[in-house]
């Protein structure tokens, strides 16, 4: 790439509109470890609806009964955004894809077959033919269920260009509305992807018919870099999720791509529909939710990102704030104060600074929350936002019960074993007790939470952090577990990290009881 073919150098029809396409709950969610509910799902659709994301990706609906579950509750609920679920170009998948998005007021059909060598030979066993032949089958089919309908070529950017121009060309005229230009393992750079995308642009016939869109992974760190590139060589749509989770190292996070096209606009030219000043809430939603804590120092989002404790950059602070931030905390929603309430703050004091944090509560959920904030701030002198946060997201209804704690106790002792016996009980008044010695109190806790209602679960991941400041901060709990053949997370919030742990462990045996209460119930009456 030349200079005068470089991106700084690229002439754009000023405020041109980028659509946002975020795959947070599909491809963001298919990361171990950051899976969610059908009820979290629903949470973050909302947040990412009112953030002003154009297309929300739902999930892939042929995967599982619950994957359909989720976009169809999210087609059903969510307004203000595009609800789009994957498939892959299959009858049946694009059918089961239509289903669920019946309810969607404005639907979209992603489909998606690899076209690169590599995959053309060894995963599909295709030839160049055959694959554009299922390519134009697929989206003739989802264009007769669905006015929008994206077409991926997964491994484009290691793809032959021509033969991917002649890809693009026929499943425009199959149907296709945005075609996706997948980087699906992260191997290309910038300049690669400028190039690419002008070369797509000049050479796809029919082209001004069709939104060009872009997909990038981070497994070389570029994922934010190559977006921004096809960006400036004119692609219109860029897919991205929060916080850059997904497969491997992730994606293109989407507060850096939104935050990029906005603090360099006089670059770019171009606009996005987003309410930037949401991005730190929602970022802050998905964190609880999965129980994954931001990195300090993530771009934009990151508690440090408007942190300045060198002198010299606090002189210069003090003189202007330009002169060591580029945008402002209040523009991507932190807020000034930290420190909020106390024990003789009121109902109304509660909603202004849940809104201020991007909750709007309704008011059966509202006194809730009020109740669990009395709660708090009685052992608390100080509730801070991260509290509030934590009490507003409380927990969802597929992990509350039927089992609750009545009793715990933990011991230990320098030198020893730990102890700890817990005492549940499920809706039914069914009780279960049990004992257990550990390497620690928090280890003993497990074990007799997992004694008391018969399941053997592996602990394979423990973290504990401060939700707040002072030692008497609310800490967070999650746990991660392995049970027959899954891996499930839980996360508990107490002042004592102990019982916060033990609150993650019920969270995981609730979760495993709903899925199959009849043999939980079985496992626990034996063990009662």
């Amino acid at each position: 790439m030349t200079p005068t073919d470089s991106p700084v150098a690229t002439s754009i029809s000023p405020r041109e509109r980028v659509r946002v396409f975020d795959t947070t709950l599909r491809d963001g969610e298919q990361a171990p470890g950051f899976s969610m509910t059908r009820t979290q799902k629903l949470r973050i659709a909302h947040a990412l609806a009112e953030l002003g994301v154009d297309v929300i990706e739902a999930g892939f609906p042929q995967a599982s009964d619950g994957d359909f579950a989720s976009v169809q509750a999210i087609a059903q609920e969510v307004r203000g955004a595009s609800i789009c679920a994957l498939a892959r170009c299959q009858r049946g998948d694009i059918e089961t894809a239509a289903r669920a998005l019946q309810p969607a007021a404005r639907g979209r059909i992603h489909v998606f077959i690899a076209t690169s060598p590599l995959h053309r030979e060894h995963k599909l066993g295709m030839s160049r033919d055959q694959v554009i032949a299922a390519a134009v089958a697929g989206v003739r089919r989802a264009a007769e269920l669905c006015a929008d309908v994206e077409f991926s070529a997964e491994d484009a950017m290691r793809t032959e260009p021509e033969y991917l121009a002649d890809v693009f060309a026929a499943v425009i005229e199959a149907g296709a509305t945005t075609l996706n230009v997948p980087d699906t393992v992260g191997y290309i750079t910038p300049a690669e992807m400028y190039e690419r995308i002008g070369f797509l642009r000049r050479s796809v016939k029919g082209i001004e018919r069709a939104v060009l869109s872009v997909h990038c992974h981070d497994d070389l760190g570029m994922a934010v870099a190559n977006s921004l590139a096809a960006v400036a060589a004119g692609a219109r749509q860029v897919e991205c999720t929060l916080t850059g989770i997904g497969e491997r190292a992730g994606n293109a996070a989407l507060e850096e791509v939104v935050m990029a096209l906005k603090t360099r606009a006089e670059l770019f030219g171009v606009d996005t529909n987003l309410r930037t000043s949401r991005l730190y809430p929602t970022a802050r939603l998905l964190a609880q939710l999965t129980g994954h804590t931001i990195p300090r120092n993530k771009a934009v989002v990151g508690d440090n990102a408007f942190a300045h404790e060198s002198g010299i950059h606090q002189h210069g602070m003090l003189k202007h704030r330009g002169t060591y931030e580029i945008m402002r905390p209040e523009d991507v929603g932190f807020a000034r104060s930290q420190l909020v309430l106390g024990k003789h703050s009121g109902r109304h004091a509660l909603r202004e600074r849940l809104a201020a944090l991007g909750h709007a509560p309704d008011e059966a959920a509202l006194d809730q929350i009020f109740t669990r904030f009395k709660s708090l701030a009685d052992k608390k002198r100080e509730v801070f936002d991260s509290d509030l946060e934590a009490l507003a997201l409380g927990r969802d209804a597929e992990t509350l019960g039927p089992w609750r704690i009545v009793h715990l106790h933990a011991a230990s002792h320098l030198g020893g074993s730990a102890s700890a016996s817990v005492r549940l009980q499920r809706e039914d008044g069914l009780q279960a007790s049990e004992a257990a010695i550990g390497d620690g109190p928090v280890d003993a806790t497990l074990r007799a939470i997992g004694r008391a209602v018969g399941h053997d679960f592996e602990l394979v991941e423990f973290q504990i952090r401060a939700l707040s400041e002072g030692g008497d901060a609310q800490g967070q709990a999650t746990l991660g577990v392995r049970h027959a053949g899954r891996e499930l997370r839980g996360r508990g919030v107490s002042t004592d990290i102990v019982e916060a742990a033990a609150l993650a462990a019920l969270e995981i045996v609730n979760r495993i009881e709903r899925s199959n209460p009849a043999t939980a119930a079985l496992a626990a009456a034996n063990h009662a």
